[in-house]
């Protein structure tokens, strides 16, 4: 919901700390360390170590927007890695509330880490086919002045509020199959949100 307006600030935050980063290493090393950070958040929950949970997840959140300045700054950015951005993005947004259940152990938190995966799993095939099409009919991210590789069709929770709930998560594990429920209901809202949007313009 607010990550079209945050993006810009982002970028302009992180370019200070891309330049040097980007004479070292391509923007693929940059996402694998990312993806690297963000699964041993998950390790690190469901090793009841939440401290250290919290801060692997913000390292692979900074990273995960470095990347692709990176690779601006670079001038190497390509679809390939675009895709491999998305895909250990995904990866690490099922391994956390994964992480956390399996800490916490009880019948309620496996069940509302399910059905938050369910609800990811919702969301994304309505986002990304979205996308899709768009890109198709040339509405796509270059149309629309994205920063992104393809477009990111806006809904109720994008990425600053994954990055929030993330830290909730992390930050109150004793209330997770609560927040894991409510993060739920919010994702399949988007993904509604996106349906319609849909159904009305397409």
């Amino acid at each position: 919901m607010l990550d079209r307006w945050l993006r810009p600030v982002k970028e302009r935050l992180l370019v200070p700390v891309a330049r040097p980063v980007a004479r070292v290493v391509s923007a693929d090393v940059v996402s694998g360390v990312a993806f690297a950070a963000g699964a041993g958040a998950a390790v690190a929950a469901a090793t009841g170590r939440f401290g250290l949970a919290l801060t692997l997840w913000l390292v692979n959140r900074v990273l995960d927007g470095l990347d692709g300045t990176v690779a601006r700054l670079r001038g190497t950015a390509t679809d390939v890695g675009g895709h491999l951005d998305i895909v250990l993005d995904t990866a690490v947004y099922g391994l956390i509330p994964l992480g956390v259940a399996a800490h916490t152990g009880h019948e309620g938190a496996w069940a509302a880490a399910a059905v938050l995966l369910f609800a990811f799993y919702v969301n994304t095939a309505a986002w990304m086919y979205l996308a899709a099409v768009l890109e198709k009919r040339g509405a796509g991210a270059a149309a629309q002045g994205e920063m992104t590789t393809v477009t990111m069709p806006t809904g109720l929770v994008e990425g600053t509020e994954a990055v929030v709930f993330f830290s909730l998560l992390l930050l109150l594990p004793g209330h997770a199959p609560a927040l894991m429920g409510a993060m739920a209901v919010l994702v399949l809202l988007a993904a509604a949100q996106r349906l319609r949007w849909a159904r009305r313009h397409l």
